[in-house]
């Protein structure tokens, strides 16, 4: 009757077993609960839609699923996840018997004179058995120790999740950039067609001696800013290409496809007035809050460490002088035993263990506000972006048609002989660098719909990766 008592006993003890980490609470948010008053245009929160559903366009949507397939750094997040996993699986061992088995066999001489019956001996020992050691986690030390491993995990696979999102947002901008370079060599093309055809006039006219010379060479030289100009623009769009398909990982297809065409099915709408309480969502501040129940956890373990840790080995199995004689009945051996280990003196290695962890706690606070706070900048700036971008490039199309009739007028005035040519070569140029200065500024109001997605932390939980749950039901199941 005693093993049963023994086992009910060790059962009652484990069930009890306590922890010493401290009660986790998440820091309150040293942001304001919502952004400037301006930003505030949607009275209910919504959370942004997953990417397949905000980005719009078919093109695009390829290219991100192609990238989120096949980028590098987007592999090595997954790999990393798979290593801090690796290591929790490790850590969570301790939790239960160990339980090995063996064999071993010896063959030994003892001389006469050592023999207790006087005549030299040959003996032989043959043994099999099966060993199980468990620590009664009596503190909670190594439970504490196995959350701090989930928590690490987790943390790990938010690191994932924010790499993710910032390739999605790459990938964006580099391919709107790329539309945006499209369109401007395609303004830039027709310019040198017009400022071709005005050079050959300028020519003429000077040959037949109706125009001085200076008219043809400034009619030259704003043919060559053009020109010149082109050939930047054509060599930052074979850059941007090159840099897509780093991002993307697979050669991508060089196609031209001007801003105007895509410009309004790229991206679906995001409500303006969103609070910041959504911020938590965010890949980079529910790591940070990972990371800190990761330091409470260990400031658990390294309390526990003050208190004697308990360890049961028990050993069962057979023994025999042959080999034969192994499984018989009678040669059955066993062996249970217990032990207790407090620390006396150490030094001060324990409380220096402990005073690091708390240090290590204070640290992941600090880290998890400051982390908070970039991302409410983040926010705020990409808010700021759509809204002042949106009035810019109104302001910008106004512009564009008075320097259009600007230009129009003084190549009038220059026909008729009321003004120089300088006057044409001014208006011409202030147009061409508007007209470039408007598609940018449209490119940079759609990248700023991209950087709000990003900012707000994408559409929440990837489907595909939504191991929370999962790792929380496994723990409850061990319990």
């Amino acid at each position: 009757m005693g093993l049963p008592r023994t086992n009910v006993l060790i059962a009652a003890m484990f069930l009890a077993a306590c922890s010493f980490a401290p009660e986790h609470s998440r820091p309150p948010m040293p942001v304001p609960n919502a952004w400037a008053p301006a930003d505030r245009g949607v009275a209910k929160a919504a959370r942004p839609a997953q990417w397949q559903q905000f980005f719009v366009s078919p093109e695009l949507g390829a290219l991100i699923g192609a990238a989120i397939d096949n980028n590098r750094d987007q592999r090595i997040a997954i790999w990393r996840v798979e290593a801090a996993r690796s290591l929790y699986r490790v850590q969570r061992a301790d939790l239960f018997p160990q339980v090995g088995v063996g064999a071993d066999f010896s063959r030994s001489r003892t001389p006469a004179d050592l023999s207790y019956t006087g005549k030299t001996l040959i003996a032989s020992d043959y043994n099999a058995s099966v060993t199980a050691s468990w620590e009664i986690d009596l503190w909670g030390r190594v439970r504490d120790l196995d959350a701090a491993a989930l928590e690490s995990w987790l943390s790990t696979d938010e690191a994932r999740r924010a790499v993710t999102l910032s390739l999605i947002a790459d990938v964006a901008n580099a391919w709107l950039v790329a539309r945006e370079l499209d369109e401007r060599i395609g303004l830039a093309g027709r310019t040198i067609t017009s400022r071709r055809e005005s050079a050959r006039i300028a020519r003429r006219r000077y040959e037949v001696g109706s125009a001085p010379r200076l008219d043809m060479t400034q009619a030259d030289a704003l043919l060559g800013q053009a020109e010149s100009a082109l050939i930047a623009l054509q060599q930052q769009r074979e850059k941007t290409g090159n840099a897509l398909t780093l991002l993307v990982g697979v050669p991508v297809a060089t196609e031209v496809t001007a801003l105007f065409s895509i410009e309004d099915s790229v991206v679906g709408d995001l409500p303006p007035g969103l609070p910041s309480e959504l911020l938590a969502d965010r890949p980079d501040i529910r790591g940070a809050e990972n990371r800190l129940r990761a330091a409470e956890a260990n400031i658990g373990a390294m309390r526990a460490a003050f208190f004697p840790r308990i360890a049961l080995t028990a050993d069962y199995g057979t023994a025999s002088a042959a080999l034969d004689g192994l499984f018989v009945a009678g040669s059955s051996a066993w062996t249970i035993a217990s032990s207790v280990a407090m620390p006396v003196f150490d030094g001060g290695r324990l409380r220096a263990n402990l005073d690091g962890a708390k240090a290590q706690r204070a640290i992941a606070v600090a880290e998890y506000e400051r982390t908070v706070q970039t991302a409410f900048r983040d926010v705020a700036d990409a808010l700021a972006a759509r809204r002042w971008l949106g009035q810019q490039v109104t302001a910008q199309r106004q512009t564009l048609a008075a320097l259009s009739e600007r230009a129009r007028l003084s190549d009038l005035r220059y026909r008729h002989g009321a003004s120089t040519y300088l006057e044409v070569l001014d208006a011409q140029r202030d147009l061409f660098a508007a007209e470039q200065a408007l598609v940018e500024s449209r490119r940079a109001r759609l990248s700023s719909e991209v950087d709000l997605y990003a900012a707000l932390g994408g559409g929440g939980d990837d489907p595909s990766a939504n191991t929370v749950a999962g790792i929380q039901e496994m723990n409850e199941r061990a319990q």
